[in-house]
């Protein structure tokens, strides 16, 4: 159904659309025109985003922050309509060109608090919601946004939803909350490097250095009925877990990775198929903490520490070591610059720029189902630490973060930290747990009390 301003912004499309990429948006003085639009490019993972959209499938991902108190939903709806405009590519709607998609203003009303569902991560079809890429809900002491990874990864998804949750506070009277961080000032205008594609900063190598994955073991498992996603928490001490990771002489995401290469290994053992094959998992890493930025966008990429049980029998120990062993290989500034530099390379080909959007899409989306997708068993990423003004730390209980639907039958593990509270979040498409349940077990083998909470 459409509404009289999507019809206005249709009639002005007509008047003026882009041919094919349209103008970035960065650099605006303050002397131009107020007429002027202002058009973001997608930045270089966003790209693929869309292409891989399905009608059951779409790339969200979903935030939390529970506090300690109730929240008040007509506040924090308030709080939204002051907070978003601080972020454009956030407040935006995406469009197709003849050869690229991009970002437009959005300024329809919108978007509008909900009560919070019991499937999250539900498909965000882009014509939908006034157009609006997020969501934000609640429900009793939770604030949860989700945002379709077009717009920007983790790290700028937190920003909004604590710049938002500070602002909600703020409103409710808690006036000793700072800025910093994840909280940015209302009240400023976006630095231009907030919206920048940081990925084509730092695509300089001088080789592009290939890619040759061997397709991973897929987990075998019933497939949920459509918008149903599982959700399994586990809620554990930072320091309990950080104490094992260091007997195995490992950081704590080393730890929980091959906590679950392990978990993956006894599934695909179970399974007893005819063929093993490795076992890997799809970790993104942020690529702030290697290459100065302070982009809100996507700036990630994917390295894939895995076992192949084709070579023999592993030991939790050796699991750990091989996990140690690739991380401290792969994560240093010199590789991730090549992967960004051979990611670069077919948006800067002339030849690439000029094929039409449809054919891209098609290409993408075949390479992605064909060879990306089949390169990890599972998916974990952790946030890290969260560090929030002082103002606010007394407020707050934990944090969540969930990667949202799996685009095949998996499950995919995020963890995020506060204070002394660790959570891993599961959430899959399959009715099968077998890899959470082995996955907790090792780590109440290893001493670490977990408490477990579910959607189911």
């Amino acid at each position: 159904m459409h509404t009289d301003g999507d019809k206005r912004d249709d009639e002005k499309k007509q008047k003026k659309k882009p041919a094919g990429r349209p103008r970035s948006g960065r650099g605006t003085g303050a002397g131009e025109k107020a007429e002027r639009r202002e058009w973001y490019q997608l930045d270089l993972s966003a790209i693929v985003y869309p292409t891989l959209q399905r009608r059951d499938f779409s790339s969200v991902y979903r935030l939390s922050v529970v506090l300690k108190e109730e929240i008040r939903p007509q506040v924090l709806q308030q709080a939204l309509d002051l907070t978003l405009p601080r972020f454009p590519t956030y407040k935006a709607a995406i469009r197709k060109g003849l050869f690229w998609r991009y970002l437009e203003p959005n300024d329809r009303p919108g978007p509008f608090v909900q009560e919070d569902v019991k499937n999250p991560c539900q498909p965000m079809y882009f014509k939908e919601n006034n157009r609006y890429l997020i969501r934000v809900y609640y429900f009793r002491n939770r604030i949860s946004l989700e945002a379709h990874h077009s717009l920007g990864d983790g790290t700028g998804g937190m920003c909004v939803l604590l710049t938002l949750t500070a602002t909600y506070l703020r409103l409710l009277g808690y006036q000793g909350i700072e800025n910093g961080g994840f909280v940015l000032d209302i009240n400023e205008k976006p630095d231009k490097e907030e919206l920048e594609d940081a990925y084509m900063r730092y695509a300089n190598a001088k080789v592009c250095p290939p890619r040759l994955e061997e397709k991973a073991y897929r987990v075998r498992g019933t497939a949920e009925p459509f918008y149903t996603l599982n959700i399994i928490d586990g809620i554990m001490s930072v320091s309990q877990v950080a104490a094992v990771a260091e007997r195995y002489h490992a950081t704590v995401t080393e730890y929980l990775n091959a906590a679950l290469l392990e978990a993956l290994l006894k599934k695909q053992k179970e399974d007893g198929g005819r063929r093993l094959r490795p076992v890997k998992i799809a970790m993104p890493v942020n690529l702030r903490r290697f290459f100065p930025s302070i982009t809100l966008r996507n700036f990630i990429t994917m390295i894939y520490p895995g076992v192949d049980p084709r070579l023999g029998e592993y030991t939790f120990e050796e699991i750990v070591q091989q996990v140690r062993n690739y991380m401290r290989y792969h994560l240093n500034e010199k590789l991730l610059k090549g992967d960004i530099t051979t990611n670069a390379e077919t948006q800067r080909n002339p030849l690439i720029r000029v094929v039409p959007l449809f054919l891209k899409d098609l290409v993408v989306r075949m390479f992605y189902t064909k060879v990306q997708d089949r390169n990890s068993s599972a998916g974990l990423t952790n946030m890290g630490i969260m560090k929030v003004p002082e103002g606010m730390k007394p407020l707050i209980e934990r944090f969540d973060i969930y990667m949202g639907q799996p685009f095949s039958r998996r499950t995919n593990c995020a963890v995020i930290s506060f204070g002394d509270t660790l959570t891993v979040n599961f959430a899959s498409s399959i009715v099968e747990t077998d890899v959470e349940r082995y996955f907790f077990r090792r780590l109440v083998r290893d001493g670490i009390h977990v408490k477990i909470e579910s959607n189911r």
